[in-house]
């Protein structure tokens, strides 16, 4: 349980998912949460046939399921009828198995009065069970309709342990001030003490910090190089970036043989003077509409020389100065190198800039994997088994790579899913890459600003998130889709969202008074803070003391898998 305000316990969320196909299925997600018979322990009660298909209930290795059979059409499926209430977040997780083949996309689909939602997808195998996991945020109350659909209409449809388990508002918020307090955050004891080692009652301390530990930034543009008040702007704020399109093959050569750096250079150098770390974006972009005007004409033979020379020329110039790069940005969705020089392209050029930048996180890049599922090229269980494809190509896991998942979270034009959101990365997580939202923003539409709120804080709020850069760079043509600031880098609504949560994320400065033990007790965001004690007794009667203190995460002690909570500091004034 999470404990709301007013003593009130919101059921907590479960962030556990299984990412492979199991022999028998786990148990119910909150036993069911509002579904009749989640178990099929009792028979077909509850559950009745969608569509034309027939729906039978059987039991294999004592473990029994409800299938649908005899399938015609992509929604012939079974069903179950439940009452939904109007703007509340409902988790979704079933259980799948199909009779035959092993990459069969199967979906969970919600029927309302108003239409059709989306909550889920997994690929389904015969001989084991795969977890869907999803949801979806209601925009009407009333008896609504759990189904499953896959096109492949020659496949039986197998189902198990459902749930569906609706949060309200306050409880969706309260899981994440839970998982801030737990994964962005540190209980710090601070006791100040005289100079001969006696507690110092009633100082006032103060505490504002200088520099946030988790990774939050923007996108930026070449214009920052000329323009004092982007950078101030800019470095005000964040302590990440990526370049918008300064790296990109199309930019560093855009006509052939002639390379040209100048402005990733001046960027890089920029960011490096400011203590901004630079995700490298990108080596290559396998869409076919964002490729250097000469490259499309080349025959395999001359497009794998320029492959291998832009490859070791843009990663060798920059290893060692970027945290990750974006190794073939949107492969699940394009294939121009892969029809062209083979399907084990991305995975070679990952293990050749392994080998060059040993030190930087080799990422995929992909839309549409977090936001919604206009396509499922790119769903949790599709970039999971191009994740794997990579781990395991030969001369990659050789060399003990590591792949990240870089989600670009570009929001479409409605409300976002906010629990098809949560589920997808907790899915993500599970595969224990790094994971970060690499080009977060939303579509215009009228709640824009309110949606991009909404994002930000699921993104930060979720503790396998390990760092978010929106894509809101400021160029003297404006923006990709969503602004922060005017031109005069004043902000516009969306930059006032963003100072409200950076406050809210660790700059809103603190200050109490010791107690009679000299303790003050604080729960702190993790990074570096200045600390200023003020007192008659200090310093002769100078009144003041500065000190800079770091606030750490909780590191595990390996031998009993204890960890110490409380990050006690000590000081003498």
């Amino acid at each position: 349980m999470t404990t709301l305000g007013f003593g009130a316990e919101a059921l907590s969320y479960d962030h556990t998912v299984s990412i492979e196909c199991l022999t028998h299925p786990h148990k119910p997600q909150y036993n069911g949460g509002i579904i009749q018979n989640p178990e099929l322990n009792n028979g077909s009660q509850g559950w009745i046939q969608f569509g034309e298909s027939a729906i039978q209930h059987r039991e294999s290795l004592g473990n029994k399921y409800i299938v649908a059979h005899k399938r015609k059409q992509t929604y012939d499926s079974v069903s179950q009828k439940v009452f939904l209430q109007k703007n509340k977040h409902y988790a979704l997780s079933a259980w799948i198995q199909v009779n035959e083949g092993n990459n069969v996309e199967v979906t969970a689909m919600v029927k309302t009065r108003k239409g059709i939602k989306f909550a889920g997808a997994t690929i389904a195998k015969s001989n084991c069970w795969s977890m869907i996991k999803g949801g979806l945020t209601t925009d009407t109350s009333g008896i609504a309709k759990l189904y499953f659909e896959s096109k492949n209409t020659d496949v039986e449809i197998w189902v198990d342990s459902v749930s569906l388990q609706p949060f309200t508002e306050e409880e969706w918020k309260s899981h994440q001030d839970y998982n801030i307090e737990k994964a962005r955050k540190r209980k710090v004891s601070i006791q100040i003490l005289d100079k001969e080692g006696k507690p110092l009652r009633n100082a006032s301390v103060s505490l504002q910090q200088t520099r946030a530990r988790f990774p939050f930034g923007s996108a930026i543009d070449k214009s920052i190089l000329n323009n004092p008040a982007y950078q101030k702007w800019f470095l005000q704020r964040f302590t990440v970036t990526t370049f918008t399109n300064e790296m990109k093959w199309y930019s560093t050569e855009s006509v052939r043989g002639r390379e040209d750096y100048s402005a990733a250079d001046a960027m890089l150098g920029f960011a490096r003077r400011n203590r901004i770390a630079v995700r490298g974006h990108n080596i290559f972009w396998d869409d076919p509409k964002f490729q250097p005007g000469w490259v499309p004409s080349l025959s395999p033979q001359e497009l794998n020389i320029a492959v291998q020379k832009r490859l070791q020329s843009v990663v060798s110039r920059y290893r060692g100065q970027v945290i990750h790069w974006d190794v073939v940005n949107e492969n699940m969705h394009f294939s121009f190198f892969e029809s062209k020089l083979g399907q084990d392209f991305s995975a070679k050029v990952f293990s050749v800039a392994h080998g060059i930048d040993g030190g930087a996180t080799l990422f995929l890049n992909e839309f549409n994997t977090i936001e919604d599922n206009r396509d499922n090229a790119a769903n949790p269980a599709r970039y999971i088994q191009k994740l794997r494809q990579i781990q395991n190509y030969p001369t990659f896991k050789s060399r003990g790579g590591v792949v990240g998942i870089g989600l670009e979270a570009h929001f479409p034009n409605f409300p976002p899913n906010l629990p098809y959101m949560r589920a997808s990365i907790d899915q993500l997580v599970a595969t224990r890459s790094p994971v970060w939202i690499t080009e977060i923003d939303v579509s215009p539409q009228n709640n824009q600003v309110q949606s991009f709120e909404q994002v930000l804080r699921e993104a930060h709020s979720h503790p396998g998130v390990q760092g978010i850069i929106m894509w809101t760079a400021r160029s003297p043509q404006g923006c990709y889709r969503l602004c922060l600031t005017d031109n005069n880098f004043n902000n516009l609504p969306a930059g006032v969202v963003v100072d409200k949560l950076l406050h809210e994320w660790g700059l809103k400065p603190f200050s109490a008074n010791t107690d009679h033990n000299g303790f003050i007790h604080v729960s702190l965001f993790h990074g570096d803070y200045k600390l200023e004690i003020n007192h008659p007794l200090i310093n002769n009667n100078n009144y003041s003391f500065t000190h800079h203190l770091q606030v750490n995460p909780i590191h595990h002690h390996h031998n009993n898998g204890s960890h110490i909570t409380t990050q006690i500091v000590k000081l003498c004034v």
